[in-house]
């Protein structure tokens, strides 16, 4: 790794003033302006969101297992490939929008979508001191009406109906599985002390982000890899450069410019 890189992932500043103010973490102006737009109401939403998705993934769960037989196992395996890769998709799409476009001021989204993306670039330290509900309620949430869906079919299709469905059911879940807790596997991308050893272990094995591999996002202007769930997507997007071509496209369709409201809060020094 070449020494500019390193200091940019160390949030390294080079100057010659004696008290140089920070670049990046909790001090830095705009990751505490950032912090306090937090609303106290968005948590308390984001705990039912939690819960409710919690008690479907166990109903889910339980329906999809006692229906789990020999012949299935390939079935079940298939379905999680393809969940895994349409779940780490998903989180890239997602991350790249909020990272790229829109701003704190956007209606609904602004404050409780963007900000936190925001945030986490002036302070990507902040995430680890997010509690589980603050870390995971967004992705939570977005599962439930599939869950939900699922849930009321398997309450009220008769069991020919269910069979005819039963892949398609495991790839939803288990989908939905790996959503709901992208950024909880984002967050340990970024907690370097006190994980527990089968985390890491997933880690060293690229079936979750690794921290290494995750680093290469935080290089400014973060414009790069940005797929947080286990990452193995983002090589092969940056080899047909699907995000720049993706943002040329919005330019040139609305106008607009990528990453410009995170290049504003980043100053906020």
């Amino acid at each position: 790794m070449n020494l500019k890189l390193k200091d940019e992932l160390n949030g390294a500043t080079h100057s010659t003033n004696p008290e140089p103010k920070p670049r990046y973490g909790p001090k830095h102006r705009g990751a505490q302006e950032l912090a306090q737009l937090y609303p106290r109401g968005k948590w308390i939403q984001e705990s039912i969101s939690v819960t409710l998705c919690i008690i479907l993934m166990l109903v889910n769960t339980y329906f999809i297992g006692s229906r789990i037989k020999l012949e299935n196992l390939a079935t079940l395996f298939t379905s999680a490939v393809a969940g895994i890769l349409t779940a780490d998709f998903a989180s890239g799409f997602v991350h790249w929008l909020a990272d790229t476009w829109g701003s704190t001021e956007v209606p609904l989204l602004g404050k409780t979508l963007i900000r936190s993306f925001r945030e986490h670039h002036v302070d990507p330290t902040s995430i680890t001191r997010h509690d589980f509900v603050e870390t995971n309620g967004d992705n939570f949430l977005v599962t439930i009406p599939f869950l939900g869906r699922m849930t009321y079919q398997f309450l009220t299709l008769n069991e020919q109906e269910i069979k005819h469905n039963f892949n398609l059911y495991c790839f939803l879940l288990l989908s939905a599985i790996f959503v709901a807790f992208t950024n909880q596997i984002h967050k340990w991308s970024h907690t370097y002390y006190g994980l527990p050893r089968w985390v890491l272990f997933l880690q060293d094995c690229h079936l979750i982000l690794p921290r290494r591999h995750h680093r290469y996002h935080h290089v400014a202007p973060h414009e790069t890899y940005y797929c947080i769930t286990t990452g193995w997507l983002n090589w092969p997007l940056e080899q047909i450069r699907f995000w720049p071509n993706l943002e040329k496209l919005v330019t040139r369709l609305t106008g607009h410019l990528p990453r410009t409201d995170d290049l504003k809060w980043a100053k906020r020094m």
